[in-house]
């Protein structure tokens, strides 16, 4: 089964910079400290751009995974794209997109994502990943937000 979810984030900022701040490795990095996760091959620092990888080395739920994520498509200051070339999801997909509003920006992250392993994969989509997935990337848009405002 692929399981897709949207988390929508009004940030008080211009598109412009909350776009620069999302293609920033080192910021990704800062926002995702709990897990330990960290850039080791491809751009590991500063701006990733169109057709650049990054391989993420995080542990979640106790157990340490690497991902290496590609980015698919970049339209500044608009969208982009990254998506699972190598990795734990038989399919993961992530739709950046940064639309001015009243407060400066509504971020919209339109995730896809599918576990491998079949029937495994889907007890696992069910009980923990449609869950957990989302409030990662809360998580990850409450610390740009709290960059954007320093």
């Amino acid at each position: 089964m692929t399981v897709s979810f949207r988390v929508v984030t009004e940030l008080d900022a211009p598109p412009e910079r909350v776009f620069a701040l999302s293609l920033d490795v080192d910021a990704h990095v800062r926002s995702m400290a709990a897990s330990g996760e960290r850039a080791v091959d491809g751009t590991t620092s500063g701006t990733i751009g169109l057709g650049e990888t990054v391989t993420w080395r995080a542990r979640h739920f106790g157990v340490v995974w690497r991902m290496t994520s590609r980015v698919t498509a970049l339209e500044a200051p608009h969208r982009f794209v990254d998506e699972q070339v190598r990795g734990p999801f038989a399919r993961f997909h992530h739709e950046h997109r940064f639309e001015p509003s009243a407060r400066g920006t509504r971020m919209v992250d339109e995730i896809t994502f599918r576990a491998p392993l079949g029937p495994l994969g889907l007890l696992a989509e069910r009980l923990a990943l449609a869950r957990y997935l989302p409030h990662l990337i809360r998580e990850r848009n409450a610390s740009l937000a709290a960059e954007l405002q320093a």
